[in-house]
């Protein structure tokens, strides 16, 4: 395993809604013996109510900063020595200021997931506030989150919804080499 892993034990998982980020990252947490979590669960735990409800009432900035303090918890975690796999939501790493603390206290790993694939994925799902506020700007997003996205220390093309296959691929990274 390579040795920034080793320093900081986090795996944190990017990319757009709906890319698998939750499935995957339970998958390979437990394939590896480390913990798994899910930020945007987390955030609705903590809140007592779901992210829709939460941009209702404080707006995407007041969902961000939130966010970004649910962030700055785990990754003191993972400082301290607590191995974690985390799912971070799909606008969570297009934030600069999230994005240099992942980079700087773990590995990221792009699930870059086909724009199709996210659409059938996303049909009839309205729990996603930006995906109902803007279902004909959703290819816009996606195209304009690409560019952070892009900066993950790995990209997993995930081209299959084969979970099995899809940590298989993550499992033969660079990263995981002796």
């Amino acid at each position: 395993m390579i040795l920034k892993l080793k320093r900081t034990p986090g795996l944190y998982l990017v990319g757009f809604m709906a890319s698998g980020k939750t499935t995957v990252g339970r998958a390979l947490a437990e394939q590896i013996g480390w913990p798994f979590a899910d930020m945007d669960l987390e955030i609705e735990a903590r809140e007592g109510k779901g992210i829709p409800q939460i941009f209702v009432e404080r707006g995407e900035t007041g969902f961000r900063q939130t966010e970004a303090e649910v962030l700055r918890r785990h990754v003191r975690s993972i400082e301290a020595g607590q191995p974690c796999v985390l799912a971070l939501g799909g606008g969570a790493f297009v934030q600069p200021a999230n994005r240099e603390l992942v980079q700087n206290n773990g590995v990221s790993l792009w699930l870059d997931c086909p724009f199709d694939i996210i659409q059938r994925r996303l049909n009839g799902d309205n729990t996603r506030p930006l995906a109902v506020a803007q279902p004909n700007g959703l290819s816009r997003l996606y195209e304009d989150r690409r560019p952070s996205y892009s900066q993950a220390d790995y990209r997993v093309e995930v081209d299959t919804e084969d979970v099995t296959e899809l940590v298989r691929r993550i499992l033969g990274l660079p990263l995981f080499k002796r």
